[in-house]
């Protein structure tokens, strides 16, 4: 809903952005729906590969850059404080908008915790998207923005949220009540225990039934971001049904219908037994593939 908010408000069919290459595949359907055009940015270990960017920077002039800067999805990358600050000042030389997907920005297990883009909202033309969905309950579907003084009030004047006098007003006095209580901070720490002990389930599930398959450990966020060497996801998918297992193919996060060697998989909804169980039926698809 936020990027959806926000690409009503500030873009035009046939403006041009820039999105990570791979990213979050509905937010590629958002934009879409707004009938814009999509440049991708190279992506390694540290997040948005700021060479990428000032080489397409070159020849282009978007609207805003969508980033997810914490524990990406899907591939579970973090952004560097580095890349973070340069990003930041090109976005003030080039005049275009950093819109900030840090929905996972609280869920880290093991790295250091790093500043989210939130927090130069001042500095340049940042807006922040956030989610109560991954960090209180999913069904809750409620998140905020966080941005300048002048960008805010463009959202909360506009006709949307003026005419339904907000977004969720009931749902959002409930969560108010939770933060307030201190009982957001403590389901927080609760998810990280219990998401990193899933973690290490998969880690070790993976070692043992697909040492075949390349991946990094990821930090925090939801996913394990696999390449499978010499293997097409697409037709591994359709297999992988029939034995009761399922995934996303990584040529839905590509832009460019690429990365068909990946696959994104999911730990925080299983226990580390149904974990396991999964990662020897995906084994039996492979072998049966």
């Amino acid at each position: 809903m936020g990027l959806h908010l926000i690409c009503s408000l500030y873009t035009h069919p046939g403006d041009l952005v820039f999105v990570e290459e791979p990213t979050y595949f509905l937010a590629l359907r958002i934009l879409a729906d707004h009938d814009l055009q999509v440049i991708p940015i190279q992506t390694d270990r540290d997040g948005l590969v700021i060479e990428s960017l000032e080489e397409k920077l070159k020849s282009y002039h978007p609207k805003f850059v969508y980033v997810i800067p914490a524990f990406q999805n899907p591939t579970g990358q973090t952004l560097s404080q580095e890349r973070r600050e340069k990003l930041v000042s090109l976005s003030r030389e080039h005049d275009f908008i950093v819109i900030a997907d840090e929905i996972y920005h609280f869920l880290n297990y093991r790295c250091k915790s790093i500043e989210p883009l939130a927090a130069y909202i001042n500095d340049a033309h940042i807006i922040s998207i956030n989610s109560f969905s991954k960090i209180l309950a999913p069904g809750l579907r409620l998140g905020w923005l966080q941005s300048n003084s002048e960008t805010i009030k463009r959202f909360v004047t506009s006709g949307l949220l003026d005419s339904g006098g907000g977004l969720n007003p009931f749902t959002s006095a409930i969560v108010l009540f939770v933060i307030e209580s201190g009982g957001l901070v403590a389901n927080i720490e609760r998810l990280k225990a219990e998401y990193g002990s899933r973690i290490t389930a998969m880690d070790n599930s993976l070692h043992r039934h697909l040492p075949s398959a390349k991946y990094v450990i990821p930090q925090g966020g939801y996913f394990f971001w696999l390449r499978i060497p010499n293997v097409d996801t697409i037709e591994l998918q359709k297999r992988a049904r029939s034995f009761k297992v399922d995934f996303q193919s990584g040529v839905r996060f590509s832009s460019q219908k690429e990365l068909r060697e990946f696959i994104r998989l999911s730990f925080v909804h299983y226990s580390s037994t149904e974990i396991e169980k999964g990662i020897i039926r995906l084994k039996e698809s492979l072998n049966e593939l």
